[in-house]
């Protein structure tokens, strides 16, 4: 099952230094049809513009991944972290029982981020946050996992969720597959880039709901860079 969603059909929000796109129901857009996508309960599609940003706010039991696409996101929190996730890189954030956190674009050119919240295994998790550097070459032509919630991914961001966070770049003509199995829910976006997806073809920037499909198979028809989260209803 595959499930093609328009980028010009998704909820959005302009509120001047932000402009925010929601694949699924977020602050003042709701609809029930999209309230989630298995354990995936928020896709913004952010941009940010310089010098702008969320002020310190709190959030707990969910795990908030960012993955930067241009630009770069500062972090600060109620626990000390501090930090510069930069274009190609990944922050995580576990809220657990609870965190305040700022995120600002302190650069002098605009940001563009992905933020996924992905609903946790159980409450009461206790909060922290990560974040790495995942070169874009690392990942040119096959899916690598940014971050896990299973033991048997290495060397990736932790979250505590039945789910992965995973990421590609391909160049035109490319093709990268990725296992999903049955009883599996995934979603994908391309920052960029025109592709086909088991035979649906999508923009930079549509959302693509898969669910029980065997294999994920994507075929770029211009350079793209995709995100695809993997998780469990």
């Amino acid at each position: 099952m595959i499930e093609l969603r328009k980028f010009s059909g998704l909820g959005h929000a302009n509120h001047g230094w932000l402009n925010a796109t929601h694949h699924f129901s977020f602050g003042g857009y709701h609809d029930p049809d999209r309230m989630g996508w298995g354990n995936l309960r928020v896709w913004n599609d952010d941009i940010i513009t310089a010098k702008n940003g969320f002020p310190a706010h709190p959030h707990r039991d969910m795990e908030i991944i960012t993955y930067v696409h241009e630009g770069a996101i500062t972090h600060q929190d109620s626990l000390g972290n501090h930090g510069r996730t930069e274009a190609g890189d990944v922050q995580v954030m576990s809220a657990g029982t609870g965190i305040t956190h700022s995120e600002f674009n302190l650069e002098t050119e605009t940001t563009r981020l992905f933020q996924i919240w992905i609903l946790p295994d159980r409450r009461g998790h206790a909060p922290s946050w990560g974040a790495r550097p995942f070169p874009r070459a690392e990942r040119d032509g096959k899916f690598v996992v940014l971050a896990s919630g299973y033991d048997e991914d290495k060397d990736t961001l932790r979250i505590h969720a039945a789910a992965r966070v995973l990421g590609t770049t391909l160049t035109k003509g490319q093709t990268a597959e990725y296992v999903l199995g049955k009883e599996r829910y995934a979603y994908l976006v391309a920052s960029k880039g025109e592709l086909e997806v088991n035979g649906v073809k999508a923009s930079a920037r549509d959302g693509i709901a898969i669910r029980d499909e065997e294999i994920v198979r994507v075929i770029a028809l211009e350079d793209a860079e995709i995100v695809l989260v993997d998780g469990v209803a």
